[in-house]
């Protein structure tokens, strides 16, 4: 599988990443057999990018990739994860993480925000011991949206230094939106951001962003391509998700429209959604959350695999015209 440098870094992401929030048990369960399965689906087919967080199921999403990882020859894979939630002990546990963080886990621990230099350091010693590395290669700021000022102030400058004096290898920000990575892009040392569901077949309002980040040097690492279960079908559902709650009547009659499309080309809507952010040249690589070796097979498939100069016509067409 392709590899993509970072910035002006030494660090390689392969054109396909796998997303870990599901290994911390995303929404539903996930047992350790599954859970290591599809990673090492993912390994078996090319991927070497593989992102994670603390937050991911307090901790539980880190522990099951390292842990898949251990065996593997620590130079031939890059790992990212993030900072600016701690965790700590839960005063007054109700059983369950599920209503408040979206994970099917104890809610033993939760998350502080804290986005101090000092945070960033215990929240990445943290991280370290659970994956069971002595380094990251990636360490991005996590969700800053209401944090910018010391993001930029304390967070980021921390993350540079570490990766000045080689204890990491590149530093970047996570975040949905896109104004935030704007201002984080102009005003601070970054080698990549991250940003999810804005880079899509469907959702194409990062461009401003790729433009920034392509005169600056900076690597966008394009996430959620399904926008949270809405491509991920042939056919969207009438029950499909669209970034996070069920999808407005205007954007499923759009994802539909886009999947017919498809189909007139002979693939499916995943496949587009999958390849639509690779072909952008500031995109460094595409990274989707998998549950099951099944998944990781299809999607690796489909990123390797282009559409023709018709479908993608046709595609960006449809994708430019006015919502319904």
């Amino acid at each position: 599988m392709r590899a993509r440098r970072l910035g002006r870094t030494g660090v390689h992401v392969s054109s396909l990443g796998f997303g870990a929030a599901p290994l911390g048990n995303l929404y539903t369960p996930l047992d350790d057999h599954q859970a290591r399965g599809a990673i090492d689906a993912a390994w078996d087919v090319g991927v070497r990018y593989y992102d994670t967080a603390p937050h991911y199921g307090l901790g539980l999403s880190e522990r099951r990739l390292g842990a898949a990882l251990a065996h593997r020859p620590r130079a031939e894979f890059t790992v990212s994860t993030k900072v600016g939630r701690l965790l700590e002990p839960h005063p007054a546990p109700t059983g369950s993480d599920l209503a408040a963080g979206g994970f099917a886990v104890p809610d033993t621990l939760i998350r502080r925000p804290d986005y101090s230099r000092d945070g960033v350091l215990r929240s990445l010693e943290g991280s370290l011991t659970r994956l069971g590395l002595d380094r990251v290669d990636i360490v991005y700021v996590h969700d800053p949206d209401d944090h910018l000022d010391i993001a930029v102030e304390q967070a980021l400058p921390a993350l540079a230094a570490l990766r000045d004096q080689g204890v990491i290898g590149a530093v970047g920000v996570g975040m949905n939106a896109v104004d935030p990575l704007l201002r984080i892009v102009a005003e601070a040392d970054v080698d990549a951001v991250m940003v999810a569901g804005r880079w899509t077949l469907l959702d194409r309002t990062a461009r401003p962003l790729l433009d920034a980040c392509a005169e600056r040097g900076v690597s966008v690492v394009a996430a959620a391509p399904f926008n949270s279960g809405l491509l991920s079908r042939p056919r969207p559902p009438d029950s499909a998700t669209f970034d996070y709650g069920p999808a407005p009547d205007a954007v499923l009659r759009r994802a539909r429209h886009l999947a017919d499309l498809c189909a007139a080309h002979g693939t499916v809507l995943p496949h587009a959604a999958v390849r639509f952010p690779l072909r952008a040249p500031v995109v460094a690589g595409v990274v989707a959350g998998f549950r099951s070796a099944a998944e990781v097979t299809s999607a690796a498939h489909w990123a390797a695999t282009d559409l023709t100069d018709a479908a993608w016509s046709d595609l960006d067409a449809a994708a430019e015209e006015p919502s319904a």
